[in-house]
């Protein structure tokens, strides 16, 4: 472990500015404070102790500190090495939001009981949300990982009810594969496409994987594979191809097309000239 202190604060654009922290703290200790919205933060190492709701709280590391809006709360370090963690500072518009596209906001904001969560399967899905939102992942994936996250969390211990299974929407996921495959280059966020075919983006999103079996970010993940293999065969080269598609950059299409195919783009291009 290093021996400093070491914060990172940004937004995530894609979630419509959803705070963010990463941190690794070994002598802070939070005076106490509220927040107007939720907290839910992930402990990578070490342990926090904290003060909440009247009591003193442990919170070890692969467990989540959940802190509902406005709750008084402190903060130190409850091991030698300190504490390092990943949190989410949404305001109550950005949870609220993502409920009710799925119409479990009816009775107003839901709340927690516990302020320490063990919860394997959901420590891993906000640790894996906040590594995708740090690493500016596909817009799409990101928008999509938020909602799926805050759906699994409240479900669970939010106390909101059970979202309706997806219908099926034809037209709407005919509708939303034509735009994804027009604009492979800059594709419309998960809001633009469930707005094009008038239903809420996690509804939309829902349908969409139901009927392709991918969620959206995953298919346009697979076009865009698809007509790099088109691209490679008529002689472009992987540069190219990656400026031409969307990639990040040529390492980025050389792990995606390995991933899927087995060789690599330099690989499959020279045996299809040969």
């Amino acid at each position: 472990m290093e021996s400093r202190e070491q914060t990172r604060f940004w937004q995530a654009s894609a979630l419509c500015g959803v705070e963010l922290l990463q941190a690794r703290y070994l002598q802070q200790r939070f005076a106490p404070h509220v927040h107007e919205g939720f907290v839910f933060t992930v402990i990578e190492h070490g342990a926090q102790r904290f003060r909440h709701r009247g009591s003193d709280h442990l919170a070890p590391q692969g467990s989540m500190v959940l802190i509902n809006p406005d709750e008084v709360h402190t903060g130190s370090k409850a091991h030698d090495d300190g504490w390092r963690y990943r949190g989410f500072y949404p305001d109550n518009a950005q949870v609220l939001g993502a409920l009710q596209e799925l119409g479990l906001a009816r009775s107003g904001m839901p709340s927690f009981a516990v302020s320490v969560l063990d919860d394997p399967r959901l420590h891993t899905a906000f640790l894996q949300l906040h590594r995708l939102l740090e690493d500016g992942a596909e817009a799409l994936q990101q928008q999509l990982a938020w909602r799926e996250a805050i759906l699994l969390l409240f479900q669970h211990h939010g106390r909101v009810g059970e979202a309706a299974a997806p219908g099926r929407e034809p037209w709407a996921v005919s509708c939303a594969k034509q735009m994804l495959a027009e604009q492979l280059l800059e594709p419309p966020s998960l809001e633009e496409l469930a707005a094009a075919v008038n239903l809420s983006p996690f509804h939309f999103a829902r349908v969409f994987r139901r009927a392709t079996g991918l969620p959206p970010h995953a298919w346009l993940k697979q076009r865009r594979l698809e007509q790099a293999r088109a691209l490679l065969r008529s002689g472009c080269s992987a540069i190219g191809v990656a400026t031409q598609l969307g990639f990040a950059d040529q390492s980025h299409l050389s792990r995606q097309f390995k991933q899927a195919y087995g060789v690599s783009p330099g690989e499959y291009r020279k045996a299809c000239l040969s």
